[in-house]
């Protein structure tokens, strides 16, 4: 009963906590370091209409389900605490996988969309009409921020700003340089803007395979550095369901055993994905 109390009551809060994260709010309020990261990353995830505020009360709500759920199964506290710590940490990490498989994803696209955009500006096009049929006829990842960035320049007219809207949206790395370039062509002007997209492409296609032969041989480092920090965790999940186990953990040298663990764990996990990292790219002028 006191379980499901706690339960009620954490939920309550989540549901209090989600009313006044309003998305339409959030932008209006001076955001703090810690949280505009966190709006960086829900950017470079691609996912819209979800504010910091309502990742942090979900983060909540997954500690409190699986502090009810190991009570449930062991009735121990402090385990309760250590796996829901991880629960907690799960939406900022399917954030951070899928930031980085989006600019992947991207990446791949970007020297066929820059291909698309020289063919427009050879058929006669300007600039910005050729940007706009991207939205159209260009790679399908890509299709939906440059037909916002059509629109927003068939309504204001303004070339400079519907490309920093554009920047905004894909939160890419190569975007902002291939955003900087067209830019820069835009304002020089001239006759080498085919030229230059064709550079842009062929510059694109080879820094696309070279990362994926560098990524491919940094696969073993990160899948042999996540098999040895989630298994200890697993046996242990598997021990908890034994009420001697716990009760050996619920004292003051099992919890020294689990908090060393866990430190362990962080720091060897680190140091391998600090061996196996990669140059990682930033964004310019973000």
């Amino acid at each position: 009963m006191g379980a499901l109390i706690g339960f009620l009551a954490g939920v309550g809060v989540l549901l209090i906590g989600w009313t006044f994260s309003d998305p339409r709010q959030e932008s209006t309020r001076r955001e703090r370091p810690g949280r505009s990261r966190l709006a960086g990353l829900l950017a470079r995830a691609g996912v819209e209409g979800v504010s910091p505020s309502q990742v942090v009360a979900l983060s909540a709500a997954a500690f409190i389900a699986t502090g009810v759920v190991m009570t449930g199964l062991s009735g121990g506290g402090v385990d309760r605490a250590v796996f829901g710590a991880m629960a907690a940490g799960t939406p900022v990490a399917i954030l951070r996988g899928r930031a980085a498989r989006r600019l992947r994803e991207h990446a791949a696209m970007w020297p066929d969309a820059v291909d698309n955009l020289t063919s427009a500006v050879r058929a006669g096009l300007s600039l910005p009409e050729g940007l706009i049929q991207l939205g159209e006829r260009g790679p399908d990842g890509l299709r939906e921020p440059f037909s916002k960035f059509g629109h927003d320049y068939q309504s204001t007219g303004r070339f400079n700003e519907s490309l920093d809207l554009l920047k905004a949206r894909l939160a890419d790395p190569v975007g902002d340089r291939v955003v900087e370039a067209l830019r820069m062509a835009r304002e020089v002007g001239g006759g080498d803007l085919g030229r230059m997209l064709r550079s842009l492409s062929g510059f694109l296609r080879e820094d696309l395979r070279t990362r994926g032969e560098l990524e491919s041989r940094q696969s073993w480092t990160v899948n042999g550095a996540r098999l040895a920090v989630a298994a200890p965790w697993i046996v242990l999940l598997l021990m908890c369901l034994q009420g001697d186990v716990v009760r050996r953990f619920a004292t003051g040298a099992g919890l020294a055993v689990l908090a060393t663990g866990a430190v362990l764990c962080v720091v060897a996990y680190r140091l391998m994905m600090w061996i196996g990292r990669l140059p990682e790219e930033r964004r310019i002028l973000a």
